[in-house]
């Protein structure tokens, strides 16, 4: 069982940055891949960004609307991953959750969430 809690949300103009990190419990953190995803009001929650397990040089995938402006992460020692967001947009409104699962999947099918952060991006 793993549990994930996201922090770093909040209110941001556009252009500005934040860091979101998401904190997992559990020993087996580095076997997990992590992902980010997104729901604004109204729409499917839709994937953001995913990292592979392990430690070293992991692999990072993107969804294009974040390519160059985005950039997820882990940290294996701090049973952490985040998503540092550069060049926020209006558009990127939405909650966010971090998710892990055994495999990297780029729909919704992870095996655990978080409870998901506010991420509010002014024009």
């Amino acid at each position: 069982q793993v549990q994930l809690v996201e922090s770093g949300g909040g209110l941001v103009q556009a252009g500005g940055s934040l860091r979101l990190s998401c904190a997992a419990s559990g020993r087996t953190f580095n076997t997990y891949a992590m992902a980010w995803f997104r729901q604004a009001p109204g729409k499917e929650r839709e994937f953001v960004a995913a990292i592979g397990r392990g430690s070293l040089h992991s692999s990072t995938y993107y969804t294009d609307s974040v390519k160059g402006r985005f950039i997820i992460s882990r940290d294996n020692v701090k049973n952490t991953a985040y998503l540092q967001m550069n060049s926020l947009k209006p558009e990127d409104t939405a909650v966010y959750y971090c998710a892990a699962d055994p495999s990297v999947r780029f729909n919704t099918q992870y095996s655990y969430w978080g409870q998901g952060t506010q991420v509010t991006v002014s024009s």
